[in-house]
């Protein structure tokens, strides 16, 4: 797939700048629209955002203000210059956006999961150039992500954005979703010309990790930010605390550093290059380090397979875990990776054993 880079609405900010799209979490009325896209319109602010139908968990709880809300978008993009989105779920929603004008539409994650749903919204879309974003879905699956990318570039439309809200999870975390950076690092080496924005308001879920969500973003190359920003944030009716007020979206967006995307500097240039030379070699003894611990538990597995015993041995196991997050405590390394990292060997381990105990 190749991407409308050229001319594309999220390629609009300066060199050096990232794209921001801000705006309520939801329109809740004409007169707190209104006041919150005044007070952007005087700041570095390239799209506004707002829902005008919230798919929520739960019924009973506040699901959107409908179709005025369209109207009251519609008033932002004349009187204040703003470009305006706006999120879509079914093909009916993508015909009152398209009669109101409005700039940009996304796809949202509990939409996103449903190939069903993408497929009709895109079929709405057929013979349209309006530029959609797309957000990851609720769970953590790159191929529903590309699929839903997939089904709307078939339309037609190449002026597509990734937003990335984060994954649910039952681990525990500090975020409201996880991050999993590791899927939209997959899907920006995949699809290198495709604009990839992250919603820290979603990941967060509260105000205060907003900014370090951010910047973590931008510095893995990301092109832009969402985030949700309200005049009166604890009082809002959907996800109070996760939105900012306008001021404090004023001060994370001074904040964010934009990092070059290359080496720009010959010395620089060939440090990098000798690290990296270093790199791969203690790549390569890893690999050489894994490849000797598999030979040994070919051998256990032999050993388990002639005296008929079991493959997990749970003590040894909780051993395992423990002790090697100890290990790399103390040689400096993060021990919930060096734990990730034996989960990885641990289930490549039970399978080689699994393959001599099945005579394979």
């Amino acid at each position: 797939m190749e991407f409308n880079n050229k001319d594309s609405f999220f390629r609009r900010q300066q060199a050096g700048q990232p794209l921001v799209i801000a705006g309520p979490c939801s329109a809740e009325s004409e007169e707190q629209v209104m006041q919150t896209a005044a007070a952007l319109a005087q700041q570095q602010v390239h799209i506004f955002r707002a829902g005008i139908w919230k798919p929520r968990s739960r019924p009973n709880s506040f699901e959107g203000i409908g179709l005025k809300g369209l109207e009251w978008l519609g008033r932002v993009k004349r009187e204040f210059g703003l470009a305006v989105a706006t999120e879509v779920a079914n093909g009916k929603h993508v015909e009152e956006v398209l009669k109101q004008g409005i700039d940009v539409l996304w796809i949202g994650a509990r939409t996103t999961v449903n190939p069903f749903a993408v497929q009709e919204i895109a079929d709405a879309l057929q013979g349209v150039k309006v530029p959609v974003m797309i957000k990851n879905p609720v769970n953590p699956d790159l191929a529903l992500w590309i699929g839903a990318i997939e089904r709307i570039y078939n339309t037609g439309i190449t002026d597509l954005a990734a937003i990335h809200r984060g994954f649910s999870s039952y681990q525990k975390s500090k975020y409201r979703n996880a991050p999993f950076w590791q899927i939209p690092i997959e899907l920006k080496a995949r699809f290198q010309s495709l604009p990839i924005i992250v919603d820290p308001s979603h990941i967060a879920g509260n105000r205060e990790l907003i900014f370090p969500v951010s910047q973590k973003a931008l510095d893995l190359g990301y092109d832009g930010v969402m985030i949700e920003t309200h005049p009166d944030p604890e009082n809002a009716l959907s996800d109070a605390e996760q939105q900012v007020n306008p001021a404090a979206l004023k001060d994370i967006v001074s904040r964010l550093q934009v990092r070059k995307s290359t080496y720009d500097d010959a010395e620089l240039v060939n440090c990098a290059e000798e690290l990296r030379l270093q790199i791969d070699a203690a790549d390569h003894d890893i690999i050489a380090a894994l490849a000797k611990r598999m030979a040994l538990v070919e051998q256990i597995g032999e050993y388990k397979k002639q005296n008929n015993v079991q493959i997990l041995q749970l003590e040894r196991w909780k051993e395992i875990f423990k002790s090697r997050a100890e290990w790399g405590a103390e040689a400096g390394v993060n021990p919930d990776f060096v734990a990730e990292l034996y989960k990885l060997i641990h289930v490549e381990s039970i399978r080689k054993q699994t393959q001599i105990l099945d005579g394979e």
